[in-house]
């Protein structure tokens, strides 16, 4: 094996360096050594960033996830309350300020924004057996689900029931097709898609009693490749005609399959004791209070949801426990003495995921209006056998914000400190806990990508930038499988320290830190000028176009971001004016062909372009949050009711991006002043080449319910 001189460096050198350095120096010193200013920490102090690395606990983090992992936290019920019980009593202990857990109503019929709230579910008991037949007569013979032994096995949101009654084979269950020449009226379905997905043609049109669902887990390398793990289930929360429904594993539905295509009566008996009620949802939170009287009413959020099946432990206890750890350490220090207490008030908010922070942002507008980012956990604990990728996730193009880089330069550094860590076994801050891996994080960088609270946050009506931290994929999501002896402590010490050192800095942030920040939004700036690059080709055949312009837009818009946590002047120093202009030139020098003056044109535009491409949107001040939220589509709902058609974007495939990602940003791009051709470039730019025509109509169908208002066309220049 051949070794490179950087390899050389850290394998023979590092060691010497190391041991020096532990001797001359302290602690959090400076260092003078070119390998050790290597390792010099962005943003923070040495001080700063070495009492971080010593007070945070992996296997402090993993205690307290042990104790949320008994839990089945389903919205409203009495596991989601005792577990936020449990956050509420260890954020009094850790000696926080403001513990609470608010309360709000949730019966199905009020609206908090675009959130119709859903009623919260309890069960009681649950199981469900195979008979078999002695003398004419049935009797239990096997058990196939219990609540009390796995909760899992129970959808969410059945209703009571006690049914016996034949299994019938309907293949995936959401088809007309696969109802065709069977009677499952009063039986129970067996099928392979979801509950939720099921039930209207089943019960609602065919009238069977009941459901029994193997759906796989969501689609990724490893779907079906465990036949043991049984899949988190849901019926639709508002369906007209209520039901239950069991999950099983691929195993058990295979074996049952096939004793069905050999003829065989399969009967079950299922109980139910279960369902909706009225209720609440429980929010815990809790802050750190500002040092500054005029900035603690501004604040920086850690979030997370604490609701989902038992056990739950990646998705998502371990947000929660690793925002609680960065909260107790924080607490800790600043108490202390070893951080100063920041300027602005650090917050910590414990949800039902996205329902839960839709709520609270409308029901409490002053908590949106005072939370100026977010740093969002939403699995960040896998370890090997998850198969998990952690990444750092930026904000959507519709949102620039110098925020993002401030999570990627943290993230960036774990990344070097744990890879040479790895690589010589020293490193200054190596980030690793007792009962934990030692293998370097390797944290990607990623693009906005959907499925978390950090959506509503950072949607049009609230546009509050967050730091996503996340793990994608896991293997065990939304299954039994997903436990808490796949939860790595040196992983959830890594994902605090990038979570607790951004949200530190940010809280503290004044007019010092500009050059640093601006130095760091310089290079990442050039990072995003390389992605670009290749994108450029494919964009190029699409009449009017203009990349450059929307990249420079968004960057120009980042910079000025900075004086929003400043509160000094909005333009841009005469610096950044010409590393901007550099940029531009850069990229020009790039975009080799433009699209409107040769070159082949993709013809596949909206034919009344130059008409259409002036109108302008604005969105109606209310209700605000994102159009399909947790449990009930907004859009949709509002949509049939008017007997309108379904717009195309909804189901479109671009390049980068999906329709529910085109959709979302459409509409975060609409501000009163982009006009339609604006919003077209900005969405292509972001997710691939999509057309006039599909925006508008999607815009024009937002319109149609009550969500946006058309702007009186402006004159013509």
């Amino acid at each position: 094996m051949r070794i490179s001189f950087r390899a050389f460096l850290k394998i023979f050198l590092w060691p010497t360096v190391a041991i020096i350095s532990s001797f001359a120096q302290p602690l959090g010193a400076q260092h003078s050594s070119p390998t050790v200013d290597a390792q010099k920490p962005p943003l923070l102090g040495a001080a700063e960033v070495g009492a971080l690395d010593q007070e945070l606990s992996g296997e402090t983090a993993k205690r307290n996830l042990e104790g949320i992992v008994r839990f089945h936290r389903v919205r409203g019920s009495r596991g989601f309350h005792d577990a936020a019980e449990l956050v509420a009593e260890r954020a009094r202990a850790y000696g926080l300020s403001d513990v609470q857990i608010l309360e709000f109503p949730a019966d199905g019929k009020i609206f908090y924004g675009t959130q119709r709230s859903r009623p919260p579910w309890d069960a009681d008991f649950a199981e469900l057996w195979e008979m078999s037949e002695k003398d004419g007569k049935w009797s239990p013979a096997v058990r196939l689900a219990s609540w009390d032994a796995m909760p899992v096995t129970l959808a969410e949101d059945s209703e009571s029931a006690d049914v016996t009654a034949d299994l019938v084979d309907v293949g995936d269950g959401t088809r007309e097709a696969d109802y065709a020449g069977k009677d499952v009226r009063g039986k129970i379905v067996l099928a392979a898609a979801q509950p939720g997905a099921v039930q209207h043609l089943a019960v609602e049109v065919h009238g069977a009693a009941g459901i029994f669902s193997y759906a796989l887990n969501q689609p990724q390398a490893w779907q079906g490749e465990d036949e043991s793990l049984i899949r988190w289930g849901h019926l639709e929360s508002f369906a007209p005609v209520k039901t239950f429904a069991f999950m099983a594993s691929l195993k058990t539905a295979r074996a049952l399959r096939g004793r069905l295509a050999h003829g065989e009566q399969i009967r079950l008996h299922a109980v139910v004791k279960a369902g909706q009620h009225p209720g609440a949802y429980n929010i815990v939170t809790a802050t750190i209070p500002g040092a500054d009287a005029k900035l603690r009413a501004e604040e920086i959020a850690f979030s997370c949801h604490l609701d989902h099946q038992r056990p739950g432990a990646n998705d998502n206890a371990s947000g929660c426990v690793t925002i609680l750890e960065v909260a107790r350490t924080l607490q800790k220090l600043i108490t202390e003495g070893k951080l100063a207490r920041p300027a602005r008030t650090l917050r910590f908010i414990w949800p039902p995921e996205i329902e839960g922070t839709t709520t609270l942002l409308n029901a409490r507008p002053e908590f949106a209006s005072r939370i100026k980012a977010v740093v969002h956990m939403d699995m960040v604990g896998g370890g090997p056998a998850t198969k998990a990728i952690f990444h750092v996730t930026r904000g959507p193009m519709s949102l620039p914000s110098f925020v993002y880089d401030v999570g990627e330069a943290f993230g960036d550094f774990v990344n070097r400190e744990s890879d040479l860590y790895a690589s010589t076994g020293h490193a200054l801050y190596p980030f690793v806990s007792a009962e934990g891996g030692k293998e370097a994080l390797q944290a990607d960088f990623a693009d906005y990508s959907m499925g978390s609270d950090h959506d509503v946050y950072q949607e049009g009506s609230f546009r509050i930038p967050a730091i996503y931290l996340n793990d994608w994929p896991d293997r065990y999501i939304h299954t039994n499988g997903d436990v808490s002896a796949n939860i790595d402590p040196t992983k959830l010490k890594r994902a605090a320290f990038i979570g607790a050192a951004s949200g530190y800095f940010l809280a503290k942030m004044n007019e010092k830190d500009i050059p640093e920040v601006n130095r760091l939004t310089e290079r990442r700036s050039l990072d995003r000028v390389a992605a670009l690059l290749p994108r450029l080709g494919a964009l190029e055949s699409w009449a009017g176009l203009t990349p450059v312009t929307v990249f420079q837009d968004y960057e120009n818009a980042a910079t000025n971001s900075i004086s929003l946590f400043t509160h000094s002047s909005g333009s841009m120093p005469d610096h950044d004016i010409q590393f901007a202009k550099a940029r531009a030139e850069l990229l020009i020098a790039s975009y080799t062909r433009n699209p409107n003056s040769g070159g082949p044109i993709n013809s596949d535009f909206y034919p009344n372009f130059r008409e259409d491409s002036d109108i302008v949107f604005a969105r109606k001040v209310e209700p605000k949050g994102p159009m399909s939220v947790f449990g009930y589509d907004y859009f949709l709902d509002h949509l049939g009711a008017n007997k309108l058609s379904r717009p195309k974007l909804l189901d479109y495939q671009g390049l980068w991006g999906t329709g529910e990602e085109y959709a979302f940003e459409t509409l975060n791009f609409v501000d009163g002043k982009r006009n339609l051709n604006d919003i077209r470039n900005a969405v292509s730019v972001e997710y691939g080449p999509v057309t006039q025509q599909m925006i508008l109509e999607y815009l024009s169908a937002l319109e149609s319910i009550g969500m946006l208002r058309r702007l009186p066309m402006q004159p013509a220049k």
